[in-house]
């Protein structure tokens, strides 16, 4: 299916399935039908290699940001040596604008658990976490009610499906903390310490939690897994941009008239995801800004979204990112100097401190457009922040400096007469 022909898709992840989170109903409509045959059907998946071959083929690019292929990352775990190993899933989800993983854990939670099952036995591991922001308690629930009904039926435990494979299947609830969404920091958070980032290498495939092999996956991307499994790579391949296959969700806010979240082929144009899947522009205003990726993606101009597509190839053409596809939309009458302030001051509050460019940096990042925001700014602080981020990014041991200097960065570049507009009326008021 190619991009021009996204109206005619049907989805998969979030189909129009009444009561779906119900395991009885998804059973009905093909559920666990992927992890049976992985597990049974020995002509078609020989060993659990194959399956991983299987997904790499597929290109599952992460959902959770990255986009690095599941599959090769599967491939990273090295030989089962009799010890554990584990199969971590990051549903932290806390970037302001991202809200895709939600839907899955209300709507279809067993589509991500038998994806997560898939994985763990491709890659030979015998214990599942799944690590939820603290602030899901509803979905943290809904989560508990479809694991415990898994494990009723069979699909989670000892001799799973008589196929002499078992694994265990935990959730863990976050306390709250962003910077839990980075991997190592949530590794750290599951082994009960403080949300610290790691020092990288070893990564997680050779030292995760509690020292051993681990692979980190996000839940969307683990839940696209039974349907390349039952439809094979070659399907997801057919499906959206050639170099970033599948479905998406992408997570639609701010001022269009129908915000929320729309399973559709990858490769989607900007516009026509605005104008014709959200309903358009609230009362009719004039469209004037659009973060693509949530917060920490680089903003877009209007005038710069025309034949964009929601890949990261296109993307990448007007200098910004896919991200986590959380799409936030802005009118003409938005104020680009206190969404700005605003996303600075989120990373002030959730940097984790650890590291001397991001503790500080993040501070003077938001002291500074605060001191814009209130009319107190000089044209030369403009200057000054850029200055701060160069020396904030690829400094520190995670990216939060990164996403936090980002914004900022291009923020000002492409709204730069409305940052130099507000200094000079604090020049005006002295005058």
């Amino acid at each position: 299916m190619s991009t021009a022909d996204w109206k005619n898709y049907e989805p998969v992840l979030i189909p129009d399935i009444k009561d779906l989170h119900n395991i009885d109903v998804y059973i009905k409509n093909g559920g666990y039908k992927a992890l049976t045959s992985v597990l049974k059907d020995k002509e078609k998946w020989a060993d659990p290699k194959s399956v991983i071959n299987e997904v790499k083929e597929a290109n599952i690019r992460g959902r959770g940001g990255a986009g690095f292929n599941a599959g090769l990352k599967w491939s990273f775990m090295p030989p089962a040596d009799g010890n554990p190993r584990y199969l971590a899933c990051n549903g932290d989800e806390s970037e302001p604008g991202t809200f895709k993983d939600r839907k899955i854990f209300e709507y279809n939670p067993h589509v991500f658990i038998e994806g997560a099952l898939i994985a763990a036995y491709a890659m030979e591991i015998t214990t599942i976490y799944v690590y939820i922001r603290g602030e899901y308690r509803i979905y943290i629930q809904m989560m508990e009610k479809a694991i415990s009904d898994a494990y009723d039926k069979g699909y989670i435990g000892k001799n799973i499906q008589g196929s002499g494979y078992s694994v265990d299947f935990y959730v863990h609830s976050g306390a709250g903390a962003y910077i839990c969404g980075e991997e190592t920091s949530m590794l750290e958070s599951l082994e009960g310490k403080r949300g610290y980032p790691r020092v990288k290498p070893p990564f997680p495939a050779q030292k995760g939690l509690w020292g051993r092999p681990t692979t980190i996956n996000n839940i969307e991307t683990l839940a696209h897994v039974p349907a390349v499994i039952n439809r094979g790579a070659a399907w997801f391949k057919g499906i959206g941009a050639a170099s970033h296959p599948g479905p998406i969700l992408y997570g639609i806010s701010g001022h269009v008239n129908k915000p929320g979240v729309y399973e559709l082929p990858s490769g989607v144009p900007i516009l026509d995801l605005i104008h014709d899947v959200a309903g358009g522009m609230r009362n009719g205003k004039k469209l004037k800004a659009v973060i693509p990726g949530g917060s920490s993606t680089p903003i877009l101009r209007a005038d710069q979204l025309d034949g964009i597509t929601m890949d990261s190839d296109s993307l990448r053409t007007v200098g910004s990112m896919l991200g986590t596809a959380g799409m936030v939309v802005m009118d003409e009458d938005t104020d680009i100097v206190d969404v700005l302030w605003r996303i600075a001051h989120f990373y002030h509050h959730e940097s984790c401190g650890q590291c001397t460019p991001c503790r500080e940096g993040t501070g003077w990042l938001e002291k500074i457009l605060l001191k814009i925001k209130n009319g107190d700014g000089e044209v030369k602080d403009l200057d000054l922040l850029l200055d701060l981020t160069t020396q904030m990014e690829g400094r520190t041991i995670c990216a939060l400096a990164d996403a936090a200097a980002w914004p900022v960065r291009f923020t000002i570049n492409r709204f730069r007469d409305e940052f130099e507009e507000r200094c000079k009326k604090s020049v005006h008021a002295f005058i």
